[in-house]
This record gives structure tokens, C-alpha cells and sequence, in this order.
């Protein structure tokens, strides 16, 4: 198998949506925010970015706890990329892991 794993530290910007598939799984999505400061080339960047992050399966349902809006969570899982119903693709965290900090 080839390595597909993010770990990411960020702030809960929208609560979570639940929706149930075709198939009578839910999947909840919501989104987080990022920011820090990393070191590139000897200085430091200041980094942002927002990203979905989705849980799919009954098993994943009791990760919502940590969601409310503000909250400091840590997500980790795999990166695929996803197009929605309007047709809009975008990179999107499937998280097994939501921590908060």
C-alpha cells in the first residue's frame, strides 16, 4: 500500500452535517481551519488553510462530540479528492482519528 496520511492541529470553523448514503451509512462533514507558522527555506511562513473533513460509518458517529465551532481538535486520516453534486471537485480529510487539544 502507498502511505496516504495527514495529521492535522486546527480549530472546528462550521459545525457537523449528517447525511445518510445510498447504502444506510452516515457520513458527517464539516469543515476545519489551520494556521501556524512553519519554517521554509531557514524562515518562518505563516500557514492557513481550510479544509473538509468527512466520517463515514456508524463507529465514526461518536468523533462528533469534539465538534462544536471554536473548538481545538487534531484529525488524522487520508487525503482523496471529491466531487460534489454541483460538480466542484476539492481535497477533502477523511478522518478515523479526532482528538481535541
Amino acid at each position: 500500500m502507498i502511505t496516504n496520511r495527514l495529521e492535522l492541529a486546527g480549530q472546528v470553523s462550521r459545525p457537523p452535517k449528517t447525511v445518510t448514503g445510498i447504502n444506510g451509512i452516515p457520513h458527517s462533514y464539516f469543515l476545519m481551519e489551520h494556521r501556524s507558522m512553519q519554517k521554509e527555506a531557514g524562515l518562518n511562513r505563516p500557514v492557513y488553510c481550510k479544509i473538509q473533513v468527512v466520517l463515514s460509518g456508524e463507529g465514526s458517529q461518536s468523533l462528533l462530540r469534539y465538534l462544536d465551532p471554536g473548538s481545538n481538535i487534531q484529525v488524522g486520516g487520508f487525503l482523496a479528492w471529491q466531487q460534489g453534486r454541483n460538480g466542484q471537485s476539492r481535497l477533502v480529510l477523511h478522518a478515523d482519528t479526532i482528538e481535541p487539544i
